[in-house]
């Protein structure tokens, strides 16, 4: 965690406090230590404005946004690829037991393989939209799978976008933060006032 604080400095408004006893018994399963780690330090938001970082819930509505809508989408796009493909099984991926934990403005999805018992062996898997093949798992964690993006460690970029690919410093907001500026009238990954203000009832 510490590389990561010094190559993505948490928004002044940073980190989540979630109840993960609450959290574990209404998903029926733990999460992984770095990414508890990395709620308490950041909590939910975005880096660059490209890349969302979900946290958990107990409220399972698929009609609202945030890890359990995208953990969804995760599933039901891999069982439609599964389909297409006559297979149950995609490049490694148990789809059945994905958990999404962040979507990018490119539509890729990036989750856990879930289906390990411990949390902290899960390795990272990849929906790219943009690129094929599609799905791509890692064995990496969370954050070290987010700081080798930044540095372009990986053999090449996993996401459809390059806003966060081999990036030498990246920016993270809180959506609080965001929240708050963006109902002030500015854009808060440039400081400059927001065309768009006002259009969506920020701030009504």
């Amino acid at each position: 965690m510490r590389l990561l604080l010094e190559v993505m400095p948490p928004s002044p408004g940073a980190g989540d406090v979630v109840d993960w006893s609450a959290v574990t018994a209404a998903w029926g399963h733990g999460f992984p230590e770095d990414y508890r780690e990395f709620v308490r330090c950041y909590g939910e938001g975005a880096v660059e404005g490209f890349l969302a970082l979900l946290i958990p819930d107990t409220r399972f509505a698929l009609d609202s946004e945030g890890m359990y809508q995208e953990t969804a989408n995760a599933r039901q796009t891999w069982l439609e690829d599964a389909q297409f493909h006559h297979s149950e099984v995609i490049d490694g991926v148990d789809g059945e037991n994905l958990v999404a934990w962040g979507v990018d403005a490119g539509a890729d999805i990036l989750c856990w393989d879930a289906s390990g018992a411990d949390p902290n062996a899960w390795p990272v898997v990849v929906f790219r939209r943009q690129g094929y093949p599609h799905w791509q798992r890692y064995e990496l964690g969370m954050t070290e799978f987010l700081l080798s993006t930044f540095a372009g460690r990986l053999e090449e970029n996993p996401l459809s976008g390059t806003d966060v690919w081999n990036m030498r410093s990246v920016e993270f907001l809180h959506r609080r933060d965001e929240t708050a500026l963006r109902a002030q009238g500015i854009d808060p990954w440039t400081g400059a006032p927001d065309p768009f203000a006002g259009m969506f009832g920020e701030g009504a």
